[in-house]
C-alpha cells in the first residue's frame, strides 16, 4: 500500500509542472516558437527580390566605417551592428521581420532621381536632399544632430558643397526635425534667413508630444524601439519602419517660417515648386505630402511607407484617423498617380515606375480603409476591441505586398486603435469600467488560483503548451501581486521572450524583449533626448510655460493664491503665472498690476535655470536675474514643479 501511494504521488509530480523548476535560460527558442516561425516562411513569398533591388538602387556612397559618434566619442549610430542580418532567419526571429530588417539595414547616400537624393540607414528616419537652383533643400533632417551632421558631410563629399536654401519638415514627429541644427546653426534658423516649411499646426503638435507628454512617452518609446537590447538574432533586429533610434545624441528644434495651410497654393523654394497634399490627422496631427513637378516625384512623407504603420503607437500619442488617412492617400493617388515616376517617403525606400507608384498608393489607401471599415463593421455588430483585434485578419494584398504587412503597426493592434478613436478605452463591458488597479487585481487573481505556487504551476503548464499569451498573463499577475517573487519574474521574462521571437512586427518584438530584459536586469538608464537643451531653447515661450504648468504638483505648493510676473527682456515678452491650490495657469502677455513677485531676465538665462546650466546666485550678482516683490513666491512656484525621469517601472509595479 505504501508503495502504491508513493508511486501514485510520483506519477502526479511527473504529470504536473514542477513548481520549483527553473525557467529556460535566456535566449532559449522553444519548439513551439521555431515551428511558428517556420510556418511564416512557408506562407509568404520571402524570396521576391524586387524590394531588395529598390532598397539598393542608386547607392552613391556610404559613411566610412558606418559609425557616427558624438562630441564625447560615444557611439550614436553603428551600421555594423546589423551585420548579422545575412542569410535565412534563425529560429529566434520571425522570417518576415528578418527580411524587412535586412532591407532597412541597407545604408548610404542614394540617388532617387537626378536632383533628389536620400540618406538612409543612419537613423530610424530618412533625410531627403533636393538640388535647388542655388543650394540644397533638406527634407526631414533626422532625429539627431549627430546623424544629420554626418549625413550632410557625406552629401558634401559626394555631391558638392552648396548653401542650404530651404528646410522642409513633413510632419510633427521628432525623428523628422531633431537634427535640424546640423543643417544650419540655431541662430541662423531663428533669424528666418532660411525658409523652414512645415504643415499647419506643426509647432503645437511637435511640442505636445515631445515636451508636454515627453517623459512618459519617452519611457514607453524605449519598449517600442528596444532601447536596452543588444542588436542580435536574440535581441533587437529593427523596428520595421527603420532599424533603431540613435543613442547618446542631441535633439534640436526650429520654428517654421511658414506653416502651410490646407488648400494653400504651391510654394517655390530656391526655384523648385512644391505642391502640397494636406494629410493632417493621418499619421501625424500635422503632416503633408508633396509633389515636385520638376522631378515628377511624389513624397509620401510617413503617410505611405514600406510597412503598415501604427494607428496608435506603443509609446503613446493620439489615436489616428484612419478614414482621413486613406482619403489623404487617395487624394495623392488621384492627383499625382499618373504624373509620378517615383514615390519616396520619410522612412524605408522609394518605389519607381508609374504603375508601381499607383499600386503602392492604392494598396496603402485600401489598407487604412480596410482597418477602418472592418473595425467599425465588427464594432457595430457588438464586438469589443479585443475581439475585433483577434478577428480582423488582413487584406488580400498584404499576402504579397510586403509594404502593407504589419512590421511597425499590426492589424490586431491597429484595429484596437480604431476602436479607441471612435469609442474610447472602455469596451462597453461594465466589469471593465471600474476595475481594481493592477496590483490589487493581481492579488485577487493569485488568491483565486490558490496562491502563488499554484498560479506559477498554471503558468508553467501554459508555457510548456506553447500558450505564451496565457502564461504571460498568469506570471504577470504573480509579479504584480508580489514583485519580489523571483521565480515568477524569470518565468514571465521567458514567456515574453517567446512572444518576441515570434512577432512579425519589429515593435512587438521590441516590446516583449525589452520587457524580458527589464525583468532580468532592472530599468535601464534613458537614452532618448526628447526635450533636451536644443529643444527647450527653441520652444516658443507660450509652449514652454504650458510644459512647466504640466509639471505643477499641488501637494508641493507652499504658496497658493500668489502671482508671479515673468519678464523676458530679450524678447519683449511678459507672462503672468497664477498659482492657486490646484493649478498653475500661465497667461501670455498679461501684465499684472500687483504681482506677488516679478522675475526679470532673458529667455536664454531662464532656459539655463531650467536646464540647471545657470547658477542662480551668480546670475543674480551679475544682473542677469532681477527680482521685485517677494522672491520666495518665485522659489515656491519652482519648488512645486515635479522633475520627472524616464526610469519609472512599467513591467513591474
Amino acid at each position: 500500500m505504501t508503495r502504491f501511494v508513493a508511486a501514485t504521488a510520483l506519477a502526479l509530480v511527473l504529470a504536473s509542472p514542477a513548481i520549483g523548476r527553473e525557467p529556460p535560460a535566456p535566449g532559449t527558442v522553444t519548439k513551439a516558437t521555431a515551428e511558428a516561425n517556420a510556418r511564416v516562411a512557408q506562407q509568404l513569398p520571402l524570396n521576391d527580390p524586387s524590394d531588395f533591388a529598390d532598397a539598393t538602387r542608386g547607392r552613391l556612397a556610404q559613411i566610412e566605417g558606418g559609425v557616427i559618434r558624438n562630441a564625447k566619442g560615444d557611439i550614436v549610430w553603428d551600421a555594423n551592428s546589423y551585420a548579422f542580418l545575412k542569410g535565412d532567419a534563425p529560429a529566434s526571429v520571425n522570417p518576415s521581420l528578418w527580411r524587412q530588417s535586412k532591407l532597412n539595414a541597407e545604408h548610404g547616400l542614394f540617388e532617387v532621381t537626378p536632383g533628389i537624393y536620400q540618406l538612409r540607414g543612419y537613423d530610424i528616419s530618412v533625410m531627403t536632399i533636393i538640388r535647388g537652383k542655388t543650394g540644397w533643400i533638406i527634407v526631414d533632417p533626422l532625429t539627431a544632430v549627430e546623424t544629420a551632421a554626418a549625413g550632410m558631410e557625406l552629401v558634401r563629399k559626394t555631391l558638392g558643397d552648396r548653401p542650404i536654401a530651404g528646410i522642409v519638415f513633413t510632419h510633427s514627429h521628432g525623428d523628422h526635425y531633431g537634427g535640424v541644427t546640423a543643417i544650419a546653426p540655431a541662430d541662423v534658423l531663428a533669424s528666418g534667413k532660411i525658409p523652414i516649411i512645415a504643415p499647419h499646426g506643426f509647432t503645437d503638435e511637435a511640442i505636445s508630444e515631445n515636451v508636454l507628454a515627453g517623459t512618459y512617452m519617452g519611457r514607453r518609446a524605449g519598449f517600442q524601439f528596444g532601447a536596452a537590447l543588444e542588436r542580435s538574432p536574440l535581441g533587437q533586429v529593427g523596428t520595421g519602419l527603420g532599424q533603431a533610434l540613435p543613442s547618446n545624441n542631441k535633439a534640436a528644434f526650429a520654428k517654421p517660417t511658414l506653416e502651410v495651410a490646407r488648400g494653400s497654393a504651391p510654394v517655390v523654394i530656391d526655384g523648385i515648386t512644391f505642391e502640397f497634399v494636406d494629410a493632417a490627422g493621418s499619421e501625424a496631427p500635422a503632416e503633408f505630402m508633396f509633389y515636385l513637378p520638376d522631378f515628377k516625384a511624389l513624397c509620401s512623407s510617413e503617410v505611405a511607407t514600406g510597412t503598415f504603420h501604427n494607428v496608435l503607437t506603443q509609446r503613446g500619442a493620439k489615436a489616428r484617423d484612419t478614414l482621413n488617412w486613406s482619403k489623404a492617400i487617395d487624394a495623392a493617388l488621384r492627383t499625382y498617380g499618373d504624373k509620378s515616376d517615383v514615390v519616396f517617403g520619410s522612412h524605408n525606400w522609394p518605389t519607381w515606375g508609374q504603375d508601381n507608384v499607383k499600386t503602392f498608393l492604392t494598396h496603402h489607401r485600401d489598407t487604412y480603409r480596410f482597418i477602418h471599415d472592418q473595425t467599425l463593421r465588427l464594432a457595430n455588430s457588438g464586438e469589443t476591441a479585443t475581439e475585433i483585434g483577434e478577428e480582423i485578419g488582413e487584406p488580400v494584398h498584404a499576402k504579397t505586398d510586403f509594404s502593407t504587412r504589419g512590421y511597425y503597426g499590426t492589424y490586431n493592434h491597429n484595429a484596437k486603435a480604431v476602436f479607441q478613436y471612435y469609442f474610447g478605452w472602455w469596451d462597453g463591458v461594465p466589469a471593465n469600467y471600474n476595475r481594481h488597479i493592477p496590483t490589487e487585481e493581481s492579488k485577487r487573481y493569485v488568491a483565486a488560483m490558490g496562491g502563488a505556487k499554484k498560479a506559477l504551476a498554471t503558468g508553467i503548464k501554459a508555457y510548456d503548451a506553447g500558450d505564451y499569451r496565457w502564461s504571460s498573463t498568469v506570471f504577470n499577475h504573480i509579479v504584480f501581486a508580489d514583485p519580489a517573487n523571483e521565480a515568477a519574474r524569470k518565468w514571465l521574462a521567458a514567456s515574453y521572450e517567446q512572444q518576441g521571437f515570434q512577432a512579425e512586427a519589429g515593435t512587438w518584438r521590441n516590446v516583449f524583449l525589452q520587457a524580458a530584459f527589464e525583468l532580468r536586469n532592472g530599468v535601464p538608464k534613458p537614452r532618448l533626448d526628447v526635450a533636451g537643451a536644443g529643444v527647450i531653447r527653441a520652444l516658443p515661450t507660450s509652449n514652454l510655460m504650458d510644459a512647466l504648468a504640466a509639471r505643477f504638483n499641488p501637494a508641493k505648493s507652499t504658496r497658493p493664491n500668489t502671482t508671479v510676473q515673468l519678464v523676458f527682456t530679450d524678447r519683449n515678452e511678459t507672462v503672468a503665472m497664477h498659482v492657486d491650490e490646484s493649478a498653475l495657469f500661465p497667461s501670455m502677455g498679461e501684465k499684472l498690476a500687483a504681482p506677488t513677485a516679478t522675475l526679470i531676465t532673458t529667455r536664454a538665462t531662464f532656459d539655463g535655470l531650467l536646464l540647471q546650466t545657470v547658477d542662480v546666485a551668480q546670475a543674480y550678482q551679475s544682473g542677469a536675474l532681477k527680482f521685485e516683490g517677494d522672491p520666495s513666491a518665485i522659489a515656491a512656484m519652482f519648488g512645486a514643479l515635479d522633475k520627472p525621469e524616464m526610469t519609472f517601472n512599467v513591467v513591474t509595479p
